[in-house]
């Protein structure tokens, strides 16, 4: 079916036939768009051989001029996609997801001063992507499609009475009782999902000055999908749809993953496709791999999706020092296979905590990851669904735990995410968590993992071989590099290898598995456990037991068995 023809469908079944006048103005729109739009199509499938690299662009280096002195350290570190925390105009009381202007850069980011032209401001970006395009470094960033600032104006005119324009952009009711199956999302923080306005109330699933729109409203569709279009033309390489599963409210349902919402994405996909082909749109969606997978659509909604089940589960691994916590997770029984064209996006660590939502973690498991890592009482996030600490903090300031998570990560199906300071073990920052929340009134602990990048003191310490950031550093940029000459890791199959113990029994202390596309096979030994193992596995194939690290492997021919050391991890090319 013709891009073109989908979005009509798709609109009719959501607004039956009464927009047709908006639709025909939407549809030209797209049409002039894509006369407009030189660009040629991005390569298909691009994202499957990414590892991305996530920042604050003010908390990474300042402001755009900042972040563009260092793409070569991001280049170097072997990262060639970009991850752009929230960048758009915005109050910032929640980091820069509550926007206040869809198309405009923070003045901030800009480094130009407040009174100078927008034009001289947007070139500033404009600048800065053509310098990543240079490097082959891909750009996608975030966009809050479920909601905005309380300061966007689309709200200060909302709030203005029953019959402004834009009222009807954003859900307001005279009490509060209308979707009352809304689960709380950020319990300790908020007490409602009502916000009393006046002698009104507004929706809202975040914080309280993060109003939700209203997509019952065709024309916010149409906004938010020109917001899109705006980005695609400047260049911007694919976007992090923020807070998929809520963009559709229905009373008497839980107002997540309904069925709308899916026809909403399969218009935004749509759109993005007609004009620029291969723009990815990722998706952000905190719920079981069942309900991700639906984000795929046959392949007419999001290119990719967040599996977010398996970072708490790599970390019970980790904790247990058993394999079975991973490999259950990635059984087709809880991860169903996604179309050839999508992919999972996987991560240790994200801009938010380590979370513990019980939409995809069990109780039993929540509670034996939160008391195993978290060791402060301020890093407990929303009243023990999350902890907010960073990747070396959890893995206790270990160069090697650290690299073995890595190890896992970058070899397990998915596209890798890398969050800004983890490759070099970067720790909580208390000052920066006291003084967001000072200025912004919540008492956020996910301020704790972020803060700025001290790159004077980083660089001592990167040449100082003895330190942690040393240690980490050189180990994840190797596995990155190596990595990235393989495209086994990025599109190929998972074949699970049993290890067992010296008695003949299963050994849970060793993950293994081959990773195989066309005629790439490369098999991916893990020793959990802190201390050596000796074990055989089962497998056929003749080995050479040097590894792509160049590392020798202790290997007992007569006996068939292997021993590794504490951590230790092998890729071997097969």
């Amino acid at each position: 079916m013709g891009k073109l023809k989908s979005i009509k469908q798709h609109w009719h079944q959501l607004y039956g036939e009464a927009n047709n006048e908006l639709l025909d103005e939407f549809i030209q729109e797209l049409k002039t768009t894509k006369q407009q739009n030189d660009r040629q199509p991005q390569k298909p499938q691009w994202y499957k051989d990414a590892v991305v690299y996530s920042l604050y662009v003010d908390l990474f280096n300042r402001d755009f001029r900042g972040l563009t002195e260092k793409l070569d350290y991001i280049s170097d570190l072997g990262a060639n996609c970009l991850w752009l925390l929230p960048i758009l105009d915005s109050p910032m009381r929640d980091a820069g997801f509550d926007i206040r202007n869809y198309t405009k850069v923070r003045d901030e980011l800009t480094g130009l001063p407040e009174d100078a032209a927008d034009e001289e401001k947007q070139k500033i970006f404009n600048d800065f992507l053509e310098e990543a395009h240079r490097r082959d470094i891909r750009v996608i960033f975030d966009i809050a499609l479920n909601h905005t600032s309380n300061e966007h104006p689309w709200f200060i005119e909302s709030r203005k009475g029953a019959g402004n324009p834009y009222r009807d952009y954003y859900i307001w009711n005279k009490d509060t009782n209308r979707y009352t199956k809304t689960r709380l999302l950020f319990k300790g923080m908020e007490e409602s999902n009502w916000e009393k306005d006046g002698d009104w109330y507004y929706f809202h699933r975040f914080f309280n000055f993060q109003p939700d729109l209203n997509y019952h409203n065709p024309k916010v569709l149409v906004e938010m999908s020109k917001v899109l279009l705006f980005w695609l033309n400047k260049g911007v390489d694919g976007f992090r749809a923020d807070a998929v599963p809520y963009l559709w409210k229905e009373e008497g349902t839980s107002c997540e993953n309904l069925p709308q919402t899916h026809l909403i994405v399969k218009i935004f996909r749509a759109a993005l496709d007609f004009v620029r082909p291969n723009t990815l749109l990722l998706a952000e969606a905190c719920q079981k791999p069942k309900e991700v997978v639906k984000y795929f659509g046959d392949g007419d909604e999001c290119h990719a999706g967040y599996h977010f089940p398996l970072m708490p589960q790599m970390f019970k691994t980790f904790a247990l020092h058993s394999n079975r916590p991973v490999v259950e997770t990635l059984s087709p029984e809880i991860t169903p296979p996604i179309p050839e064209s999508a992919q999972w996006f996987t991560f240790l660590r994200c801009h938010d905590e380590l979370s513990l939502e019980r939409v995809y973690v069990s109780e039993k498991d929540r509670a034996l990851i939160h008391k195993y890592y978290c060791r402060k009482p301020e890093w407990d996030f929303r009243q023990g669904e999350g902890i907010s600490a960073r990747l070396a903090e959890l893995l206790e300031r270990d160069p090697e735990k650290i690299a073995l998570a890595f190890s896992v990560m970058f070899t397990l199906p998915g596209t890798p995410i890398v969050y800004y300071g983890d490759e070099f073990g970067k720790l909580n920052d208390e000052a920066y968590y006291r003084q967001k929340t000072k200025e912004t009134g919540k008492d956020d602990t996910r301020f704790l993992v972020r803060g700025y990048v001290n790159w004077q003191q980083l660089e001592k310490d990167l040449a100082n071989t003895d330190s942690l950031s040393s240690k980490v550093y050189q180990k994840i940029t190797e596995q990155i590099n190596i990595r990235k000459k393989y495209k086994a890791f990025g599109r190929g199959d998972i074949l699970w290898v049993d290890a067992y113990d010296e008695d003949g029994k299963p050994d849970e202390h060793i993950l293994a598995y081959i990773r195989k596309w066309r005629t790439q096979s490369i098999l991916v030994v893990q020793n959990l456990l802190g201390e050596e193992r000796k074990f055989k596995l089962r497998i056929l194939a003749e080995i050479s037991w040097i590894d792509l690290f160049g590392k020798h492997a202790v290997y007992d021919d007569q006996q068939q068995m292997l021993t590794m050391q504490a951590h230790e991890y092998l890729w071997i090319k097969l």
